[in-house]
């Protein structure tokens, strides 16, 4: 799996942008895990933004990208 900092800090300071579970090597059901901690709690470095894009597995819905924004000054 891709390390979620590793692309975090390529990212400005107060930049809004996108996490996908094919960006961090995840299937949808792993990232939909993962997202609903960040949701909960936020992310490493980042806030969620935005409303979770969703898609359909075997009639269960799951979280595949979010919306968030770097912690920082407005870019």
């Amino acid at each position: 799996m891709t390390r979620i900092d590793d692309f975090i800090n390529k990212q400005k300071p107060g930049a809004r942008f996108v996490i996908t579970a094919q960006m961090l090597r995840m299937t949808p059901q792993q990232f939909d895990q993962q997202a609903q901690e960040w949701i909960d709690d936020g992310g490493p470095g980042f806030d969620v933004a935005g409303i979770p894009h969703r898609v359909v597995v075997d009639g269960q819905f799951y979280i595949s990208r979010l919306t968030v924004q770097r912690h920082g000054e407005a870019a």
